[in-house]
């Protein structure tokens, strides 16, 4: 892109996540199926073209919010025919029920928590993990340490939120999942950054999107 053309890109991108004037923020006004679903489309998209490709056995999603992305994900399962997604949070709260779905209670940041999650079914030689709990940088980085060695070679680890912190999103946030990949990709070359999964130009997770190679 040219530097007009990123600067487009990124005046969208805050638009989109602050929303115009007052009307409040878009990503927070989404529904899946009448559920709420804290996601951008267009990361939702790539979403359903990596798990055609990778078609997994076990998704875990960390952060569970009122269930509609784990929905979406269970729909997309629906759609292959296979996968299960084991969906982790701390609160309890009424969530759309779906055969596919295992609602895990606790911290994702808590090693038997992730065991709950990863025995939840018994076929999982394809492992798809998706982090989007806690974003501060600390809390993303232990669950990078917990989770990262569940995902199986060819599939990926999605860190979510990449974009606050000023990435260009929310600027005072403070350290976040950007940082925390950083750190992360730099010290295991089991994984890679896969920018072809930001080729809408807008993502929530810029340079989150990590794929396992070894």
């Amino acid at each position: 892109m040219t530097e007009n053309e990123k600067k487009i890109v990124k005046r969208f991108h805050e638009l989109y996540y602050n929303g115009p004037d007052t009307s409040g923020r878009i990503y927070e006004n989404t529904y899946w199926m009448g559920t709420s679903c804290l996601k951008c489309p267009l990361d939702l998209w790539i979403y359903q073209e990596i798990m055609y490709e990778v078609r997994p056995d076990l998704i875990i999603e960390t952060g569970t919010h009122a269930g509609g992305s784990a929905l979406y994900l269970a729909h997309i399962c629906d759609l292959f025919g296979a996968g299960h997604v084991a969906t982790i949070d701390i609160d309890k709260r009424p969530r759309p029920a779906h055969k596919r779905i295992s609602y895990i209670h606790g911290s994702s940041s808590d090693p038997e928590t992730v065991a709950k999650a990863f025995d939840s079914v018994k076929k999982k030689e394809r492992v798809l993990v998706i982090l989007d709990s806690d974003h501060s940088e600390e809390h993303v980085s232990r669950e990078l340490k917990l989770l990262a060695s569940l995902v199986t070679r060819g599939s990926y680890l999605i860190v979510e939120d990449t974009n606050i912190n000023g990435h260009p999103a929310y600027p005072t946030f403070g350290p976040g999942p950007y940082e925390a990949v950083q750190k992360f990709i730099e010290k295991n070359k089991d994984f890679e950054i896969d920018p072809s999964r930001e080729k809408f130009l807008m993502t929530f997770n810029p340079r989150g999107y990590l794929k396992r190679i070894s």
